[in-house]
This record gives structure tokens, sequence and C-alpha cells, in this order.
């Protein structure tokens, strides 16, 4: 892929965010605030720290795949406000999905953002669900787009005979995830036994059985 596309693409997706950031982060009522990651202080975000420096808005982590040997075949490296403290009051975020062939993003939702993702490579099966249960999913290849509306479950799997990987842009600092499966099977304290049973329609025994195998 060329430089140039890519760089375009970025940019468009830097403007996109920017004019939707304030409808979610709150605004922001200085130039900047790198985030105090160290600070005891709880505020909505993070406190400022007094002195700041280029390396507070640098990070090179984007730049490689991620290591997708693991049970889902897919692996996120997030480039959001505990990584980049410069983006603290920003309301903008980044990351980078691999996918290994046959690879899944498990059904999950951000809370706090809007989702768009750019395919680097490959090819993937994308979709959410509205809250009426309806599924509005599509295939897309090397070079295209596709958006997940805020706080709706969605899902990616790399339907292509090779490794996959995306760009994602989201308009929160921290957009937070959670995945259904390990919000719902792996909590701490766990979800009782009977009512996850009922609400899937299945034996105590099964239930034991899931938790087992997302451990």
């Amino acid at each position: 892929m060329k430089t140039s596309f890519v760089l375009s693409f970025l940019f468009c997706l830097g403007v996109f965010i920017s004019g939707t950031a304030f409808a979610e982060d709150p605004d922001m009522l200085q130039d900047l605030c790198v985030a105090d990651l160290a600070s005891a202080v709880k505020v909505n975000g993070f406190v400022c720290k007094d002195k700041v420096a280029a390396t507070d808005f640098f990070f090179d982590g984007l730049a490689k795949p991620g290591n997708t040997n693991n049970k889902q075949g897919s692996v996120g490296t997030t480039a959001n406000v505990q990584q980049i403290p410069g983006l603290n009051t920003l309301g903008v975020s980044m990351a980078r999905i691999d996918y290994a062939p046959g690879g899944l993003n498990p059904p999950h939702t951000h809370p706090r953002a809007t989702e768009i993702v750019f395919v680097l490579e490959g090819q993937l099966d994308v979709g959410f669900i509205t809250t009426a249960n309806v599924l509005i999913a599509k295939t897309i290849m090397k070079g295209e787009v596709f958006a997940f509306p805020r706080g709706l479950l969605h899902f990616q799997k790399n339907s292509g005979a090779g490794p996959a990987s995306v760009i994602v842009g989201f308009n929160s600092q921290l957009p937070g995830t959670q995945k259904v499966a390990a919000a719902l099977f792996t909590t701490s304290p766990g979800v009782p036994d009977d009512v996850l049973a009922k609400a899937f329609q299945i034996g105590a025994s099964d239930v034991q059985k899931i938790k087992m195998n997302l451990a």
C-alpha cells in the first residue's frame, strides 16, 4: 500500500474523529492537559501534569503486528491515553488489531466511543447488532472502511486465507472494551450460575464448562 494512501486515510480519519469528539468526551478547556497517570487523584479523565514533552504525544506501538498466537487468533494494540498521555481531554485514540487466519475479535462493545476501522491487509467479516437485534454485516477488504456505532455489540473475523490487520479510530481518549463472554462468565465475583443458565437456556454443567474454557 502506498504511503501517501495511508497518510491520506489517517488525515481523513482525524477529521472524522475531531468532528464527532465533542459529542463524546467532554470539551477541553485549555490547549493541552497531559495525563499524570501516576496521580492518585480521581477525576473524569486524568489530572494534568506540570511538565510536558514530545514523548507525551508519541507512541510507536502500532508499527508492528501483534502476536495472534492465542485462543481467539487475534490481538489488539491500543494507542489511547494510557499509552499516549497527551491524548487526555483531546477525545481521540487509535488501535491496531491483528488476526491470524480464522482469527476472531469476539462480540464486544465500546461504551464510550464510536469505532471506525481501516483494513491494512486481508479480508474480514464484520458486523454490529442494533438494539432491535438486527445484524448489520459486511465483508471488507484491504483499503476499505467500516464503522461501528457507539455502545453496540460488534465483531470482526478474518475470513481470508492469510493474516489480516486493521487500524482503528475512536472518538474517545479511552473508549473502554467490554467483551460479552468474558464479562458474563469470568467476572469476580462471578455472575450467579443460575442467572447464566436461565439467560442462555443451558444447564449448570454447561455454565461451568464455559467458565473453565474462558478462564
